[in-house]
């Protein structure tokens, strides 16, 4: 096998062009191709980044592809990806990957089946920031993390996604579209959930599109936007996990672990970087100057996005035949405990979590470099 992997895009909207643009910081993987349900997408995406424009089903059946990366909506994931799997090619799927325990239980059959691999972003838990959190955990800065806190909030996508609709159906929402998130970072940094209790609403039963092109346009919501949970680790953590579209403004950080020596604070687990702070009882310490991740290094703009490190990883892992991070298990166990939040959400009880995984591993500075092209020597 080629020490580079054949990369084809599948679906060439919004988040297309973050894969294509960044893919080339990484070594192993080289986007060759992409296709779309709507051909002239996929051309004009293909012109904007010097790809070969193909059919649907010329993607899947084109010998220089090893992985596809599909990028529909949520609620198509499961079918283009068995799709994927049925055509002899690894896939690896933007969040959440499948929208029920039993569509990844089924995608898993067919992947062990036919001996290839899925991955799911998001990647972001690889971010710099978020490992040197996981640093931190692991060394007990803090000392064992007995609770904690997350918030996410706003007033919502409408105001400037073209086209928001999906948000607001089911497979989208606060849960199933930030929750990845958040929840794969507190599983990478507390190990598996054992059980989720929730209450959820809507704040509006319309929503009214405030972006181009299609401004004034309503939208029916049909899934929760407002859901407070509690999580319960098997570690025995426990924490609280608040996730909102009807929220104009608020004031609280974005995760914060409480450990029985201080308090860890962890930036915005949708980004790579950013500042993570700890206590010891008494006074924070910036703790982010001393560590020299490449992964926190600001390369678009201020802000350090390394979209497509869970995909490079996952090349280099069926290179090298060893377990990839962006796992089918670890992302089945994310889902499965987001489903499990709405569930409980829907019927006021609790839901123990079915499914388990193990913490994905580790990605210090140097295993972090090693993904990188300009590593090579």
């Amino acid at each position: 096998m080629s020490k580079t992997l054949g990369i084809g895009i599948l679906g060439c909207g919004n988040i297309s062009a973050a894969y294509m643009r960044l893919a080339p910081l990484f070594r192993g993987i080289e986007v060759r191709a992409c296709a779309d349900i709507n051909e002239a997408a996929a051309k004009a995406r293909a012109e904007e980044f010097k790809l070969r424009a193909e059919t649907i089903d010329g993607l899947l059946a084109a010998d220089d592809i090893d992985i596809v990366v599909n990028l529909t909506i949520p609620s198509a994931h499961f079918e283009v990806s068995k799709s994927i799997l049925e055509a002899g090619k690894h896939v690896y799927s933007e969040k959440p990957f499948v929208l029920s325990v039993e569509e990844g239980q089924a995608l898993a059959e067919i992947a062990a089946a036919k001996g290839l691999r899925v991955g799911s972003a998001p990647d972001t838990f690889m971010g710099g920031a978020h490992q040197l959190a996981r640093y931190l955990v692991d060394t007990d800065a803090v000392g064992r993390v007995t609770s904690g806190t997350c918030f996410v909030q706003s007033p919502g996508m409408e105001m400037w996604h073209p086209n928001p609709d999906f948000f607001f159906q089911p497979g989208g929402g606060p849960i199933l579209d930030l929750g990845p998130y958040y929840i794969s970072n507190l599983v990478q940094l507390l190990g598996p959930v054992d059980r989720v209790t929730a209450m959820s609403s809507s704040g509006s039963e319309y929503r009214t599109i405030t972006s181009q092109p299609r401004f004034g346009e309503k939208i029916k919501v049909e899934t929760p936007t407002t859901i407070h949970a509690v999580m319960k680790f098997q570690s025995g953590a426990q924490v609280t996990y608040c996730a909102s579209w009807d929220v104009w403004q608020h004031g609280h950080s974005n995760m914060e672990l409480y450990g029985q020596q201080g308090t860890l604070h962890v930036p915005d687990p949708n980004f790579f970087g950013g500042e993570v702070r700890l206590t010891d009882k008494s006074s924070f310490v910036n703790v982010s100057e001393n560590w020299d991740h490449p992964f926190s290094k600001a390369n678009d703009g201020s802000h350090a996005n390394y979209r497509t490190a869970g995909l490079a990883d996952m090349a280099q892992a069926i290179l090298e035949g060893r377990p990839h991070r962006c796992s089918l298990e670890f992302s089945l166990h994310v889902v499965d405990v987001m489903t499990s939040i709405l569930a409980s959400g829907e019927t006021g009880q609790y839901k123990d979590i079915l499914t388990t995984c193990e913490r994905p591993l580790a990605l210090g500075p140097q295993a972090a470099k090693d993904l990188l092209a300009q590593s090579e020597t």
